[in-house]
C-alpha cells in the first residue's frame, strides 16, 4: 500500500509541471465599435473589415478564447446607441477600443480619456479635434486615416470619363455626415475642374432609399456618385442600393469597394480591410506597452480601384 501511495504522489508531481503549462494564458479584452450594422450571411462582403482585423491580429500570436478576447458592438446604424455601446466596452475594462468612423470614435472619446483608443479609418482627425497633429497625436488616440475626401476629384474624373455624354452627375449624400462640409468643397472644385454639373441628393435616413431613387429617376442625371455614411449609406446595404441604380439606369461610381462587391459598378477607394488590419498592429503595440500618443498616426492608405465586368441593369 505504500508502494501505491508513493506512486500516486510522485505522478502527480510529475503531472503538476504539465497541467500547469497547459493552462491558459491571461488573455487581452478589446473593444470593437463600428456604426453599422453586425456582419451576417445578409451583409456579406462587410464582413472583410472585421475579417481583416482578426487576420492581423492571428498574425501577431493572439488567438480568440486562448490568449485574446474580442468584445463586438455595433450600433445597426442607429447612432444614439453608440454612447451606449462606448459606455459599456468602458464598463467591461477593455485594455484597447477599436472604433471605426467619426461617430464611432466621437462616442469613445466622449467615453473614455484613458483607454487607448485605435481608429480604423476616420477622414482629417486633426480638423475633427480626434488628435493633436499626424506625427505626434497626443492624448489616448491614435490609428489611420482614410482620407476619403480627397479622392472625390479622381472619382467624379472615372465617373465623366466612363459616361462621357452627360455632363450632370448625380451625388448621393447624408447632410448630417460629420465629413459634408470637406466633401462639398472637394466636389465642388473637382466639378469645376471638368466642367461638371452636380446634383446633390440628401438622404438622412436608410427608410429614404426608395422614394430617393424614384426621384433621382425623374430628374435626368447621366451618372450617379454614392457617398457612403457610417449611419444612412452603408456598405452593408451595398446589395440594395445597387439594385436601385441599376433600377433607375444610373451607372453609379461608389466611395467603398465593398458596394461593387455587391453588384455596384465601380468604386474607386481607400481599401478599408487592409486599414483595419492595420488596426491590428496598432493594439499589438499598445499591449507591448506603447503609448497611443506617441503612436504617429498614419495617413497613407491603400487605395482599390474596382468595377463590375457586366454592370447589372433593369431589362427593358
Amino acid at each position: 500500500m505504500r508502494r501505491i501511495r508513493l506512486a500516486v504522489v510522485l505522478s502527480l508531481a510529475l503531472a503538476s509541471p504539465v497541467a500547469e503549462a497547459q493552462q491558459p494564458t491571461k488573455g487581452h479584452r478589446i473593444g470593437w465599435l463600428m456604426a453599422d450594422v453586425r456582419p451576417s450571411s445578409s451583409t456579406g462582403t462587410f464582413q472583410a473589415t472585421e475579417g481583416a482585423f482578426r487576420e492581423g491580429l492571428r498574425a501577431l500570436g493572439y488567438v480568440e478564447g486562448q490568449n485574446l478576447v474580442i468584445e463586438f458592438r455595433y450600433a445597426e446604424g442607429r447612432a444614439e446607441r453608440l454612447s451606449d455601446l462606448a459606455a459599456e466596452l468602458v464598463r467591461l475594462q477593455v485594455e484597447v477600443l477599436v472604433a471605426g468612423g467619426a461617430p464611432a470614435i466621437r462616442a469613445a472619446q466622449h467615453a473614455t480619456r484613458t483607454i487607448p483608443i485605435v481608429m480604423a479609418g476616420t477622414s482629417d482627425p486633426v480638423a475633427q479635434g480626434f488628435i493633436a497633429s499626424l506625427a505626434r497625436p497626443g492624448g489616448n488616440i491614435t490609428g489611420s486615416s482614410d482620407q476619403n475626401a480627397e479622392l472625390h476629384g479622381k472619382r467624379l474624373e472615372l465617373l465623366k470619363a466612363t459616361v462621357r455624354q452627360s455632363e450632370r452627375i448625380a451625388v448621393l449624400l447624408n447632410p448630417a455626415s460629420p465629413y459634408h462640409a470637406s466633401r462639398l468643397h472637394s466636389l465642388t472644385m473637382g466639378a469645376q475642374t471638368l466642367g461638371a454639373q452636380l446634383q446633390f441628393v440628401e438622404i438622412r435616413r436608410a427608410e429614404e432609399l426608395d422614394a430617393t431613387f424614384a426621384a433621382l429617376a425623374q430628374a435626368r442625371a447621366g451618372a450617379l456618385l454614392v457617398l457612403d455614411d457610417a449611419l444612412v449609406i452603408t456598405p452593408s446595404r451595398g446589395g440594395r442600393i445597387a439594385d436601385l441604380a441599376a433600377a433607375s439606369r444610373l451607372p453609379a461610381m461608389y466611395s467603398r469597394r465593398e458596394f461593387v462587391n455587391a453588384g455596384g459598378l465601380m468604386s474607386y477607394a481607400t481599401d478599408f480591410a487592409e486599414l483595419h488590419r492595420r488596426a491590428a498592429t496598432y493594439v499589438h503595440k499598445i499591449l507591448r506597452g506603447a503609448k497611443p500618443g506617441d503612436l504617429q498616426w498614419s495617413n497613407r492608405p491603400s487605395l482599390s480601384w474596382s468595377s463590375t465586368s457586366r454592370p447589372r441593369r433593369r431589362s427593358a
